[in-house]
């Protein structure tokens, strides 16, 4: 089969709620990664054969094919195409998904993947029954459905229902919870302190450094914050932040490496996606896991890194309870809990970090997973080159 290969990855810092992105239109956020990209790669923007991007609640700023607007707004060429994508959370991931899969199909030999997202002007809530009522709407978007119901019955479907069901389910406390949350922005402070993350990001106006990570918090004032539900474990502090931000990868054939004098610095090992418990929601990169790993006759030990998206903290620390997973090698860098999680960014955000750590560090495998809506899960094995 053919191969897909990573030729460039660069990301926007992630802009904390109401912080320095926060007024940047989402087709500039990712008409600047877009051409960052293309300065980077050194490439022929007149060559992309597709922009692939990830974005949630595509209204306002984020209607209108925002791939497309994006790549119009970076002045790239008029004739490239693009198309916008929801897989909730791994939207961008899976947009490197669609991109790569041109690429082994022989019908593309150059696609661009990523995602954009603005949380500080289209809050996350947007397809909740909150954000529903006041344009009209009686109900989310599963209410309405018979089949739905008939299915699930009246469950909560939401992420922090889910995140509840996932502490219980697998013994997880929330002292465990706000131990990993510290030692995400600790890890991340340190990876910002140390320049791990600086080849990687295109600087933003002022805005050249991740704004989330929280240098001050202590498990003292993690304690002292009142659950998010009724009697539940889970608060803001082992939560991911609402953010914004972009990113951006080219992803490329080996006719467009051979013929375009292009260096990949990656091939695509495997990808998949799987679903289960949609009530539960953010355990599927569990069972996502343990497919890949079986597809690909891999173990958990082959991965010198892994990135799995903190969605809230009792989704990482289920997955490496069932996994095995060494929690050394696992978010080394922090995850969405201090550096953010622009929804449909983070998956190709990830990936970007994945991909210039395995090169820091000289390692050859690394697996990125994220929980998404409706109980999904993608799994990407990338291989350093």
């Amino acid at each position: 089969m053919p191969e897909a290969y990573i030729v460039e990855a660069v990301r926007t810092p992630v802009g904390r709620r109401r912080g320095g992105l926060a007024t940047a239109h989402p087709a500039d956020l990712g008409a600047h990664v877009l051409k960052a990209l293309v300065e980077r790669s050194g490439v022929d923007p007149a060559l992309v054969e597709d922009v692939v991007f990830g974005c949630l609640d595509t209204v306002g700023p984020q209607a209108g094919d925002i791939a497309r607007t994006s790549w119009l707004a970076a002045g790239l060429p008029e004739e490239v195409p693009g198309v916008t994508i929801d897989r909730q959370c791994g939207s961008s991931q899976q947009a490197v998904h669609f991109a790569a899969q041109a690429v082994m199909s022989g019908t593309s030999d150059l696609v661009v993947a990523g995602g954009t997202q603005s949380m500080s002007q289209i809050p996350i809530a947007y397809s909740s029954r909150e954000a529903a009522l006041p344009l009209g709407l009686t109900e989310g978007p599963y209410a309405g459905s018979i089949g739905w119901r008939e299915r699930y019955g009246d469950q909560p479907v939401n992420q922090f229902h889910g995140a509840e069901l996932i502490a219980e389910k697998w013994g997880v406390s929330r002292e465990d919870m706000e131990r990993f949350a510290l030692q995400s922005h600790q890890r991340a402070a340190r990876a910002i302190d140390e320049g791990r993350f600086d080849r990687e990001i295109a600087p933003y106006g002022e805005v050249r450094q991740d704004e989330g990570p929280r240098r001050d918090t202590t498990l003292e004032k993690m304690a002292q914050l009142k659950p998010l539900t009724e009697g539940g474990r889970l608060t803001a502090a082992v939560s991911s932040q609402v953010s914004d931000g972009a990113s951006a990868m080219l992803i490329a054939s080996e006719r467009a490496v051979a013929e375009y004098g292009l260096t990949p610095r990656a091939r695509v090992h495997h990808l998949s996606v799987r679903g289960e418990d949609p009530i539960r929601m953010l355990s599927a990169p569990i069972p996502a896991t343990a497919y890949a790993l079986k597809k690909t006759g891999m173990s958990i030990d082959d991965m010198d890194l892994v990135e799995i998206n903190e969605a809230f903290a009792p989704v990482v620390l289920a997955w490496l309870k069932e996994t095995g997973a060494d929690p050394a090698r696992v978010n080394v860098n922090g995850g969405a809990i201090a550096l953010g999680h622009p929804l449909g960014a983070t998956g190709v955000r990830l990936m970007t970090t994945l991909l210039h750590e395995l090169e820091r560090t000289g390692g050859r495998y690394g697996l990125q997973t994220m929980c998404e809506g409706g109980g999904q899960a993608n799994v990407t094995i990338i291989e350093r080159l």
